[in-house]
């Protein structure tokens, strides 16, 4: 049993020691943090341009399917549907992925396609290298076959 015991708290530090589960922990903080200040723009800027048009709380609009709609909350009556909310959680969702995308995916994109050309060079550059001393070493080839040829003609 010990020995049982002893493979899989083997098995579960070696998942710990996994990069992939410390870059997940990361995420996970980083969005957790992150979606405050997503949540701060919606409220703090997205809501209030709402505003201007109707009321700066998405969550109040909605939409009467089933009279009669009165009240608030637990008090409410009726069957309402709550597009704003709707609304506000798509905002939010879309602000998220777009400084996601540009701040984080599109400059990591860009950083890679660099390191690419980079290796490419450089591996080209290795060809062009290899083939030039091909060439050299066949031009040494042939001028000791040369040699050979012109030393044994001479005796």
């Amino acid at each position: 049993m010990s020995e049982q015991k002893a493979g899989v708290l083997q098995g579960f530090k070696a998942f710990l020691m996994r990069g992939n589960v410390v870059d997940l922990a990361v995420a996970v903080v980083i969005g957790a943090a992150f979606s405050n200040i997503v949540n701060s723009i919606v409220r703090g800027i997205i809501n209030p341009v709402v505003g201007a048009i109707g009321t700066k709380n998405l969550d109040s609009y909605y939409s009467c399917i089933k009279e009669p709609c009165k009240g608030t909350g637990d008090s409410a009556t009726g069957v309402r549907i709550l597009w704003g909310s709707v609304l506000g959680a798509t905002l939010t969702f879309v602000i998220t992925a777009a400084v996601v995308y540009f701040l984080m995916v599109l400059p990591m994109a860009k950083y890679l396609a660099r390191v690419e050309a980079r290796r490419k060079a450089k591996e080209g550059t290795r060809e062009i290298i290899e083939v030039t001393e091909l060439e050299v070493l066949k031009e040494i080839r042939d001028a000791l076959v040369a040699q050979r040829g012109n030393g044994h003609s001479e005796r």
